[in-house]
Formats: C-alpha cells, structure tokens, sequence
C-alpha cells in the first residue's frame, strides 16, 4: 500500500455543496482532487486527466449518470474505477444493477458520512490513510 499523495479523484456532481464536502475529504485524505459540475464537463476531464478513481452523481445535467458509466467503459477510460453516489432513493434492485457494472467499485447514498468516502477510496486505490488525515 501506498501513500495518497500522486492520486487524482475527480468528483462528478451538479451539487456544489456536495462536491465541496467530497473535495474536503479527499484534500483532507492527502489525495489530488478536480471536480465537474455537469455530466459534459465530467465527460471532458476524464479523458483530459484520467483520473485514478471518479466519484459520479448519478443526476447530472448535460449527461446523466448511467450515459456516464457507458462512456467511461470504452477505451482508456474503462479501468477508471468509479464510486457512485446518489440522493435519488435508489431501491436495492437498481442500487445492485449499478453495482454490477464492470467500473463501479462501491455505491454510496447521499448524505456521504466522511469516514466512509475516506475508507472507500483508500480500500479501492490501495492507499493508506497520511498520519494527518482522517475525519
């Protein structure tokens, strides 16, 4: 396991108040982080940075969530792991149809509680958490 420090997560997420709290956790965790407010810009900065993990809205403007997952499944993205979050009620049917989905490595429901996002990314980028960090 390594340190966080050379990983890029982008956050995909048209809820600048999410997005701020997920950035704030992923700064705090010692990670590199971008983020999009829109599924277009999202689109574009994946295959700009090529980020080593996206935390994806589901409910996005200008690309939904699902057209998302499609797009980064084709060619150089389609080893990105991706992390979903959602504020939709979800039931467990569809919460386990995205689950299935060859890039999707975890599954989180909005309010995203800290501890969790940070264990989450550290288990899938095999990272360990810096001595600093936690929340």
């Amino acid at each position: 396991m390594g340190g966080p420090k050379g990983k890029l997560i982008l956050i995909i997420d048209d809820d600048e108040a999410v997005r701020e709290l997920i950035e704030f956790v992923v700064k705090k965790e010692g990670f590199r982080v971008d983020s999009a407010g829109d599924g277009e810009d999202g689109i574009n900065k994946v295959q700009k940075l090529l980020p080593d993990l996206v935390v994806l809205d589901l409910m996005l403007p200008r690309y939904g969530g699902f057209e998302i997952l499609r797009q980064l499944q084709i060619g150089g993205t389609a080893n990105i792991p991706i992390v979903v979050v959602t504020g939709r009620y979800t039931d467990r049917t569809t919460a386990e149809m995205i689950r299935q989905e060859s890039n999707v490595m975890d599954f989180l429901e909005k309010p995203v509680k800290p501890r969790v996002l940070a264990a989450v990314l550290h288990k899938i980028l095999k990272t360990t958490p810096e001595p600093s960090a936690g929340c």
